[in-house]
């Protein structure tokens, strides 16, 4: 997904993203680790995904910190 998309997202979404993007890191971690993956760079494909929804989560948190902060 692109950041723009992403941002599109509510907050619980980006949260229930970021569990299964997660989960499936795990499983193809464990496959790669027992018999390889036929294309091994999705986990770093699927690594940079969690980075740029996490970082999206948390500039989505902090805004909304700051604008109860100000209110």
């Amino acid at each position: 997904m692109k950041p723009q998309e992403i941002r599109d997202l509510s907050v619980e979404e980006i949260a229930q993203r970021i569990e299964e993007d997660e989960r499936e890191l795990s499983r193809l971690a464990f496959q790669q680790a027992i018999a390889g993956l036929e294309n091994p760079l999705i986990l770093r494909t699927i690594r940079r995904e969690v980075a740029r929804l996490k970082t999206i989560l948390n500039e989505k948190e902090t805004e909304a910190t700051e604008a109860s902060a100000s209110a």
